[in-house]
């Protein structure tokens, strides 16, 4: 593989790279790439956590880089996630959200062995005054108006934050990536603010200025709180449309039955010929039109229209805008698209173990 295709296979479908010429002097040095990413351990693995992350790591894993996943437990208990407690973080982050996260792997075509599990509470102790000394270092590089900025990471706004443990949060994962000696850290795009307070704090602390790159947030399947979305508070709630694990009927889990999927896909906000923020559309572009060779079959009657098959996102979005491919079709179809695709994961957790891990999970996050 050239460094070109490299570049291309790292930075494919990518919303941001911090920065591609620094990403392709690093290709070209010929340096171990070393990639990471980071997860509470918040709920259930659904598509954003799952395929989209994962269909970025398959990508990485071509191109030859070592991938990190850390799960990080503390940033649970900080945020007060489950039952607010380290030990169920901790618990669950190895019996569920690992395997979660490698049964989404399956999906995709990577492989989970290559992908190494690193559990946050495990890897602080190891380290104990080398990693807390780094997050005291971060915390003095930082001020505390943008520390408090970052807190955004936590899905809070920021000044809403509800103990002082919360500033720590934000230099905690900035000292994650220090910690982990990774070269590319990802994450998606609401991550952005605490990876440039690591690239802008690295030279103090004492480290290489890692690389950030950034995929896509998927949408929800829920309609927007406000419609037509005004363009005055556009960036707000288009963040309050992302997939969220405390609205189950905004997301699909890996794990969810055919029968869950083509509810919540029935149920979803997709109006007629609208092509923006329309969340079927987005997770078609985004997942199924991934790759290049991909395609979505069509199934209707003869008196609309007869069976389709769409080999590029741009065909689907035109004929979907001109009023040509009607939204229940569009939903049908990537109805059965998700089911093949996630019966892997479906499969994965027959196992016993497993399966009484996704229950213990569905049991702390059920409202």
């Amino acid at each position: 593989m050239t460094n070109e295709e490299k570049f291309n296979l790292i930075t494919r479908n990518l919303e941001e790279v911090l920065t591609a010429d620094e990403l392709k002097d690093l290709i070209k040095s010929g340096k171990p790439m070393k990639h990471y990413i980071g997860f509470e351990i918040s709920g259930k693995v659904h598509l954003g956590t799952g395929l989209a992350t994962m269909l970025k790591i398959k990508n990485l894993q071509d191109a030859g880089i070592e991938t990190t996943i850390l799960l990080a437990d503390w940033h649970t208990w900080l945020n007060k996630k489950l039952d607010g407690t380290l030990e169920t973080a901790s618990k669950m982050a190895r019996s569920y959200f690992e395997e979660g996260l490698k049964a989404a792997a399956l999906c995709v075509g990577a492989d989970p062995k290559k992908i190494e599990f690193v559990l946050g509470s495990e890897l602080y102790k190891k380290l104990n005054n080398e990693y807390w000394a780094n997050v005291i270092k971060v915390a003095k590089a930082t001020t505390i108006s943008r520390m408090m900025r970052s807190t955004n990471i936590m899905g809070r706004v920021a000044g809403q934050s509800s103990d002082t443990a919360s500033l720590f949060y934000p230099a905690m994962q900035t000292a994650d990536i220090f910690t982990l000696g990774v070269n590319i850290a990802h994450a998606g795009t609401d991550q952005r603010n605490v990876h440039v307070v690591a690239r802008d704090c690295a030279k103090e602390v004492g480290y290489l200025k890692p690389i950030a790159i950034h995929h896509h947030l998927l949408q929800g399947l829920l309609k927007p709180p406000l419609w037509p979305i005004p363009e005055e508070n556009r960036e707000d709630i288009v963040t309050a449309m992302k997939m969220s694990k405390s609205k189950p009927d905004s997301a699909i889990f890996v794990t969810d039955s055919p029968e869950e999927i083509k509810r919540k896909i029935g149920n979803a906000f997709c109006p007629e010929g609208e092509i923006k923020y329309n969340p079927i559309l987005d997770w078609a572009k985004y997942l199924i039109f991934y790759e290049k060779d991909s395609k979505l079959e069509i199934k209707r009657d003869e008196k609309f229209g007869g069976d389709i098959t769409y080999t590029s996102y741009e065909d689907l979005e035109k004929d979907y805008a001109e009023k040509k491919l009607h939204p229940m079709d569009l939903k049908n179809a990537v109805a059965e698209w998700l089911i093949q695709k996630l019966e892997p994961a479906r499969k994965y957790f027959e196992d016993p173990k497993r399966k009484k891990a996704l229950e213990e999970i569905e049991r702390l996050t059920k409202k």
